[in-house]
């Protein structure tokens, strides 16, 4: 019987995607599960799975082509026997979504790469490792992951499309730009009370709950109870309409080896401390592996980005349409402070909100940076939520 392999529903925000790779070729045997292809849209990274085991009869999309939902992608027979005589084909190392994509454009050869993870499987260090390998051409050696230096004159450049998700976020950026009145207001919190509490408890924390504990959660819970208390930065516009949301979907700004993602987490106004850091771990190690689903990328009220992993000192912050706020957190430096009319050394941050003057004024921004402020200076406040 001959069955079709095709685009899945999309979101209502995502209309298209690109087929990236197609891991069987025609004739090949597959699998029932068995990831036929990636399908790359402005938001993640989709794997298409075979329906049924059989027989991969005909590709009727190649890789590069822009798919629609619904669309046919390739006809299985699920009776079919693979053509004899048929070579048996070198076993191809297992690799992620992000990792198949950065091994294509650096047109690596997954064969020859060592891998260091569980049962030799490539990790994302492996790949990174290759490229840093140099390759031995003609007359010098030239190192695969940049373009050489000019020699003789010779002044190389390389030319790659963005990908779907690049095109996508410069999009939506640009968007922000032109649609909203973005001002940033900064404040700067000592975070010695937070880190003494995190010091404090760490070890117990992991241990009962399974995570570390980190700034985030903390971060997080402040910006819920500033939301609490000036609802308008937790609004969206829509059209002539303000939307006030009655729920708390906080977007947490991560790195990916696509690009940033923002996966939000629902309702954190719900969760605990421990509830909040596991969802934030599972996301970036999902982010990694280019596992984050649409509906994980889809939604969010409030933002929160963390330049200071990259050790950022300060940022402007730029909005996630249709959300009328972002707050940035930036890296922790010790810097003299006066306290109770001396000079005291004093882990210190910068904070910025960039928010969207046309519904919140300039007022309810300072004011709600500083309740962020108090809160993460006297944590628990968060405890005892006032």
């Amino acid at each position: 019987m001959m069955i079709e392999l095709k685009v899945p529903a999309l979101s209502e925000s995502v209309s298209e995607g690109t087929l990236l790779s197609w891991l069987k070729q025609e004739g090949e045997a597959v699998a029932q599960g068995e990831n036929l292809i990636d399908l790359e849209t402005d938001k993640v990274v989709l794997e298409l799975p075979a329906p049924q085991a059989g027989v991969l009869s005909k590709v009727l999309k190649q890789n590069g082509e822009v798919v629609l939902p619904g669309e046919v992608l390739a006809l299985i027979d699920t009776e079919a026997k693979v053509a004899a005589p048929a070579k048996a084909a070198a076993v191809e190392p297992a690799l992620s979504p992000s990792l198949r994509k950065l091994v294509a454009e650096h047109e690596l050869d997954p064969a020859q790469i060592a891998g260091s993870g569980r049962g030799g499987r490539i990790t994302k260090d492996d790949v990174l490792a290759q490229l840093e390998k140099p390759v031995q051409s003609a007359s010098v050696m030239i190192p695969v992951q940049v373009a050489a230096p000019a020699m003789n004159g010779e002044r190389l450049e390389q030319r790659v499309p963005m990908t779907r998700l690049r095109a996508r976020v410069a999009e939506r950026l640009v968007q922000a730009q032109q649609t909203a009145a973005i001002l940033t207001t900064f404040n700067e919190v000592n975070m010695q009370p937070v880190m003494e509490l995190r010091n404090r408890y760490k070890e117990k924390f992991e241990k009962e709950h399974g995570v570390k504990l980190g700034f985030m959660s903390f971060f997080v819970k402040a910006a819920v109870a500033a939301l609490q208390k000036f609802p308008v930065v937790n609004a969206s516009i829509d059209g002539g309409d303000i939307v006030y949301h009655g729920y708390f979907d906080i977007g947490i700004a991560v790195g990916s080896p696509r690009g940033l993602v923002v996966p939000v987490v629902r309702n954190a106004d719900q969760l605990s401390f421990a509830e909040i850091e596991k969802q934030i771990a599972e996301f970036g190690n999902r982010a990694r592996d280019g596992k984050l689903t649409i509906e994980e990328l889809t939604g969010g009220t409030f933002s929160i980005s963390n330049g200071g992993v990259f050790g950022s000192m300060m940022s402007t912050p730029i909005l996630n349409p249709p959300q009328s706020a972002i707050l940035g957190m930036h890296k922790t430096y010790e810097r003299p402070i006066a306290e109770n009319g001396q000079v005291v050394i004093r882990p210190m941050m910068y904070l910025a909100l960039s928010y969207d003057h046309r519904i919140v004024d300039g007022r309810e921004a300072v004011l709600f940076l500083v309740a962020i402020r108090e809160a993460l200076e006297d944590p628990a406040r968060l405890l005892l939520k006032v």
